[in-house]
This record gives C-alpha cells, sequence and structure tokens, in this order.
C-alpha cells in the first residue's frame, strides 16, 4: 500500500515538473524595465491591429531593450499567426525588434482534430502548449495583462 502510494506520489510530482519543463522560459531581456503581455483570442482584423499598433506603441516609447512585450494568441486570435494574414509582415517586424509572438497548440491541435488538416503559422510565432497558461505564468513573473 504505501509502496502504491509513494508511487502515485512520485507520479504526480514527475507530472507537474513535465508540464513545468514545456514552459516557455521568460524572455532574455535583462535590462526591460517593463513587461506586457498582450492577449489575443479573437478573430477581429481591428483587435489585431490595435494589438500590434499598442507592441509597436510600447517598443517606440520604451526602446526595445527596456521593455519586454509578448503577444499570445489563442483560439480565433491565433488567425494573426496564419501565413496568409495582411498583417504578417508587421509581426515579423516586431519579433525582429525582439517582440514574442506566442501561439497556443492546444488552439492548433483542436483546429487539426476539426478539419482534418494542422494549420500552417508563421515561423516568427512562439509555440506554447497553452496560451491562457503562458499568461498565468507572465503575470506570475511580473509581466502586465493588457487585453486593447
Amino acid at each position: 500500500m504505501i509502496l502504491r502510494l509513494l508511487a502515485a506520489a512520485l507520479l504526480i510530482a514527475t507530472s507537474a515538473t513535465l508540464a513545468r519543463a514545456q514552459q516557455v522560459p521568460l524572455q532574455d531581456k535583462p535590462f526591460a524595465e517593463h513587461k506586457v503581455v498582450l492577449q489575443l483570442s479573437d478573430n477581429d482584423p481591428k483587435k489585431q491591429g490595435m494589438v500590434i499598433s499598442v507592441a509597436n506603441n510600447l517598443m517606440k516609447f520604451y526602446d526595445p531593450d527596456k521593455v519586454a512585450v509578448e503577444i499570445v494568441a489563442f483560439g480565433p486570435g491565433i488567425e494573426l499567426l496564419r501565413p496568409e494574414n495582411p498583417n504578417r509582415k508587421l509581426v515579423e517586424s516586431l519579433v525582429a525588434q525582439g517582440a514574442r509572438v506566442d501561439i497556443c497548440l492546444n488552439t492548433v491541435d483542436t483546429l487539426e482534430r476539426e478539419t482534418g488538416k494542422r494549420p500552417d503559422y508563421i515561423a516568427a510565432a512562439t509555440p506554447v502548449q497553452v496560451g491562457v497558461a503562458q499568461i498565468l505564468f507572465l503575470t506570475e513573473n511580473g509581466y502586465t495583462l493588457v487585453r486593447p
């Protein structure tokens, strides 16, 4: 009985460690004075434009080295990260300036199950297993959540 309990506890501890190990690490921005996570969960071109605009404005206002900006796209929000999205070049420009753009793999997996085809997304996107968990992780590590 005790061995079963120990084995179960070990399994739970190992699972929790593996779940944390799959978490995308924080950005390497040692001089960032401000940290912002932008949530995008809508497939609305106006909201996509707003998220891009807010990220650009933050990078210009604070200097890319002084601000850590991370956009987390999940649900319908991942449409921003599709290769055919008209905002693709703007997103890639943000990433080139030091912002990070995350795509929720749970959403990608769900779309694959529903359509039978895995959706394509741009190479500039950083895959995270669970978009909302990434937002939670970031806010627990000093990021301010903004949902434009």
